[in-house]
């Protein structure tokens, strides 16, 4: 096991809830904490440890509750804080813990913060915030860009100002050079703890380093300074679980976030994988083939990084990408095939897997025929800025149906009755028309449904230490159709061997020699226990188990 101290989160598997679309207890079209309450023994079946809640703040709802107005109050919508603590309070009583989303980037221009910092330039608050000077001509400060298109900067007339923005301009930047700016930050997450939430997934954390004067954005020169001492003022005195979001995360910066000697974060989330199937050098909406290669070559490289040193966070989905089983798997003939390789694959491998809402089910992505039905920010910029800049509206909406944030985004299909078992009203989003095939009611009854496949890895990783400490080895690392590797651990040898596609295919794995082996899990009811020659089928994934015969 190396220098890894075991923690309860390397037994974990998280499940990340986004509210507005998972149970809405109410009838009018938007999921809610009680509906949340209602679906507990559900969660609870299924197997999992820890929920990741979206946001549920008190929001004007710009960019879906990540921009926050008031980080101690609950969104009307979603319900109360009575709801809150008693969300907290019956999913204690089934030992599934909670982790809050932790937005502190930036605010929403509505907190009571920025409103103060608006109205002249000497308010205490201004220092909360970022803000700059005209360039000589009146323009922008400098060139940089919000993530959500155009610029970084937002003009306030009534101070003769920009302000910094890196998403929405409702969403203006914190300002973490200022001390006091932080101590208010250390108390509300402090305020949270003392509810008894179990940990943090705390939102593009890699920005707050930021230098706007010289341009940088992530992993900027006093991150990890601030991020010490968010340990010491806050989380550092308790056994949670905090996870960081750093698109710029690379394998050496991921050591210094995660490792256990330097007191920062449990683990973070990475998204090289993420990447692999955009064209290198442009954006997430032109669009490449996977190369299987690649992916291997990727998911290994952090599987050997962080073995040691560090924790890995493994993940497909989350409300901001799209469905796995539409994107790399096949979401038509080999729907529950595939969804089930993809799952053996991530599950397989060392760290803390975490499950989207509905990717226990084998949700696919949206196909909308019209952008109307897409409502992220975001997907309506990009489509406006490239119909402009000539884009066909065909390819645009290709684009959309693989990478648009909203198909993770349409309501939790739980029955095939109209409204999908989501809501009595009126959906607050379009459903996914294939609601009255794939859904909850339907899994539960199928035993051979995905949902069976994620519960039994679920409960393998409660119950196998090889699973999770383990040490990985890649096999075969130029096949181009095969993901294979090892989890060694003492005596014991598990093997994970995917194919990644529909075309059936040979393995050989001459380790066998002298083992004991069985099938710990396939997607295939009568999988080969001869590892000297392995005929797979499409999208077969088999996990065996290899142990020294005695």
């Amino acid at each position: 096991m190396g220098n890894t101290q075991q923690k309860w989160w390397h037994k974990s598997v998280i499940y990340q809830i986004y509210p507005r679309s998972f149970n809405d207890s109410n009838g009018d079209g938007i999921g809610d904490l009680k509906g949340i309450i209602q679906k507990l023994d559900y969660l609870k079946k299924l197997g999992i440890d820890v929920i990741w809640l979206s946001p549920v703040y008190e929001s004007p709802n710009v960019d879906n509750g990540y921009d926050i107005s008031d980080y101690r109050s609950i969104l009307s919508e979603y319900g109360t804080m009575d709801d809150m603590n008693k969300l907290l309070l019956e999913s204690q009583e089934r030992g599934i813990k909670i982790i809050m989303d932790l937005v502190v980037n930036h605010t929403s221009d509505q907190h009571p913060w920025f409103i103060e910092a608006k109205k002249r330039r000497g308010n205490p608050y201004r220092d909360y915030y970022i803000w700059r000077n005209p360039a000589a001509d009146g323009r922008e400060p400098n060139e940089l860009e919000s993530n959500f298109s155009g610029s970084a900067w937002e003009y306030d007339e009534n101070t003769d100002q920009y302000y910094l923005h890196f998403y929405s301009r409702q969403q203006p930047d914190l300002n973490w050079d200022n001390e006091e700016m932080r101590n208010s930050i250390w108390e509300m997450m402090n305020f949270w703890i003392d509810k008894g939430i179990s940990g943090f997934r705390m939102d593009v954390i890699d920005l707050i380093g930021k230098d706007p004067d010289k341009q940088i954005k992530e992993n900027g020169p006093k991150l990890h300074d601030y991020l010490q001492e968010m340990y010491r003022q806050t989380f550092g005195k308790y056994d949670l679980l905090t996870v960081g979001e750093a698109w710029g995360a690379t394998t050496e910066n991921a050591k210094l976030y995660s490792s256990s000697d330097r007191n920062e974060l449990s683990m973070v989330f990475q998204f090289e994988h993420i990447h692999l199937d955009k064209i290198p050098g442009k954006r997430r909406w032109d669009l490449k083939k996977l190369e299987l290669t690649e992916l291997k070559q990727v998911l290994s490289k952090w599987q050997y990084a962080l073995d040691q040193d560090g924790w890995n966070s493994l993940f497909w989905n989350n409300h901001d990408l799209p469905r796995i089983v539409s994107r790399w798997g096949n979401d038509g003939e080999f729907r529950v095939k595939s969804a089930k390789m993809l799952a053996t694959l991530l599950h397989g491998m060392k760290g803390t897997p975490y499950v989207y809402q509905g990717e226990e089910i084998g949700m696919t992505n949206a196909a909308f025929d019209s952008i109307d039905d897409y409502i992220d920010i975001e997907t309506q910029n990009i489509y406006q800025e490239r119909i402009k800049a000539g884009y066909s509206k065909e390819e645009m909406m290709k684009a959309l149906y693989m990478k648009a944030r909203d198909n993770a985004r349409t309501p939790m299909q739980w029955s095939g009755e109209p409204g999908a078992g989501f809501t009595q009203g009126q959906p607050w989003m379009k459903l996914n028309p294939n609601y009255t095939s794939i859904n909850v009611e339907e899994a539960l009854e199928d035993k051979d449904s995905v949902f069976y496949h994620y519960q039994k890895l679920i409960d393998m990783r409660k119950h196998n230490k090889t699973l999770v400490y383990g040490t990985y080895n890649l096999l075969n690392p130029d096949d181009e159709s095969i993901y294979a590797y090892e989890r060694i651990l003492e005596n014991e040898r598990l093997l994970i061997v995917c194919n990644f596609y529909e075309d059936e295919r040979e393995f050989r794995y001459s380790a066998a020699e002298g083992m004991q082996t069985k099938i710990l899990l396939s997607n295939y009811e009568d999988s080969s226990l001869d590892l000297n020659i392995v005929h797979l089928r499409p999208y077969e994934a088999v996990m065996y188990q290899l142990s020294k015969k005695i």
